[in-house]
């Protein structure tokens, strides 16, 4: 009778016993792997042309208020040279080489507006204070005529050049008719055609 305990054959052959690898850690649900995890390297951006952040060197007071009246400058004079949003549009850029284009008598109109103011007073000889009333009428009935043949030219040029145009005649009329008793060297843009030049 076979013994229970009896030793195991030594011709029996052992078989090697598998290691069980163990389980990856549990991960988020939404949790992607990084590329160093993946094994791929992330490209360096290159620095070339880059500042960095403290490169900037804050203005001193003297530069900044400096900075300020160059930009004030700049400004002026590109609205001196192209005018603001009421110069805009073909129609008021005729006018205005309509008015620049002649002598205007409103250009004398301020000035011997002055010599009116003066004229009138009352601690002048009678004498000068009528004068002074004939030069006041004179003016102004040279403006109006004046204004009247700016205004008939403009028309006349638009209807020409933009029979399409929907632009008010009467604001043309009155931009072209302020131009005009502006002097020649305050207008604003400034003047773009010669004196005597043919429109």
């Amino acid at each position: 009778m076979p013994s229970l305990f009896r030793r195991k054959s030594t011709a029996v052959v052992e078989e090697p016993v598998a290691e069980v690898a163990e389980p990856a850690p549990a991960r988020p649900r939404g949790y992607t792997p990084s590329k160093k995890e993946l094994g791929k390297e992330t490209p360096k951006r290159p620095s070339v042309g880059r500042r960095g952040a403290g490169d900037t060197k804050p203005l001193t007071k003297e530069e900044a208020r400096a900075k300020r009246r160059q930009l004030r400058a700049e400004a002026a004079e590109e609205f001196r040279r192209e005018g603001g949003p009421r110069d805009r549009g073909p129609e008021r850029r005729l006018a205005r080489d309509v008015v620049d284009s002649r002598r205007t008598v409103g250009t004398w109109f301020f000035g011997g507006a002055l010599i009116v103011l003066i004229g009138s007073s009352a601690a002048m000889p009678p004498i000068v204070r009528l004068v002074s009333n004939l030069l006041w009428a004179t003016l102004a009935i040279g403006v109006v005529i004046d204004s009247v043949l700016i205004s008939r030219k403009i028309k006349k040029l638009v209807r020409e050049r933009f029979p399409d145009s929907t632009q008010r005649l009467g604001g043309v009329y009155l931009y072209a008719i302020m131009r005009a008793i502006t002097f020649r060297r305050m207008r604003t843009p400034v003047p773009q055609v010669e004196l005597g030049a043919k429109i």
